[in-house]
C-alpha cells in the first residue's frame, strides 16, 4: 500500500499510470512516422505534433493553478510562464512538421527545466522524477518523429 502524503509532494500510483499510458501518443506516434507509407508521414507528423502541443500547454496550465492556490505569495512570473507553452505550441504546429516537432521537443524540455525551480517553491519537488522521466520519452519521441531518415 501506497503512504499517505499530507504535503501532496508525490505522485498518487493513479497519477504516475496515468502519465505513463500518456506516453503511449508519443511512442506510438514517433513509431508511425517511420512505419506508415511515405503519403501519410507528414499527417502522422502533424497529429504527433498536435498531441504534444496539448500536452506542453497542459504543463503550462498547470502553473496557473498553482499560482492561483499560492494566496501568500502574488508573483506574475507564474502566469506569464504559464501562457508561454501554449503560445508557443500553437506557432509549432503551423511549422513544417519535422521543425514543429523539434521546437515542441525542445519545449517540453524547457517546461521541465522551468518546472525544476518552481516546483520547490510550491514544495512540489517529489514529483520531478516523474516529469523528468515523462520529459525524457515525449521530447525524445518529437525528435524521432521530426528527424528525416
Amino acid at each position: 500500500m501506497t503512504p499517505i502524503d499530507p504535503l501532496g509532494n508525490t505522485p498518487p500510483v493513479w497519477a504516475l499510470r496515468l502519465g505513463y499510458a500518456g506516453l503511449i501518443p508519443f511512442v506510438l506516434g514517433a513509431a508511425l512516422v517511420r512505419l506508415v507509407d511515405p503519403a501519410l508521414v507528414p499527417f502522422t507528423m502533424l497529429a504527433l505534433a498536435g498531441y504534444a502541443a496539448t500536452v506542453a500547454s497542459f504543463i503550462g496550465g498547470i502553473h496557473w493553478g498553482l499560482a492561483m492556490r499560492d494566496t501568500a505569495h502574488k508573483r506574475l512570473f507564474p502566469y506569464v510562464w504559464g501562457t508561454i507553452p501554449s503560445v508557443l505550441s500553437s506557432i509549432a504546429v503551423i511549422m513544417a512538421p519535422w521543425a514543429g516537432l523539434v521546437v515542441l521537443g525542445l519545449l517540453l524540455a524547457v517546461c521541465y527545466a522551468v518546472d525544476r525551480q518552481l516546483y520547490v517553491h510550491y514544495h512540489l519537488q517529489g514529483w520531478l522524477p516523474l516529469r523528468f522521466r515523462l520529459t525524457l520519452v515525449a521530447s525524445l519521441s518529437c525528435m524521432v518523429g521530426a528527424y528525416d531518415m
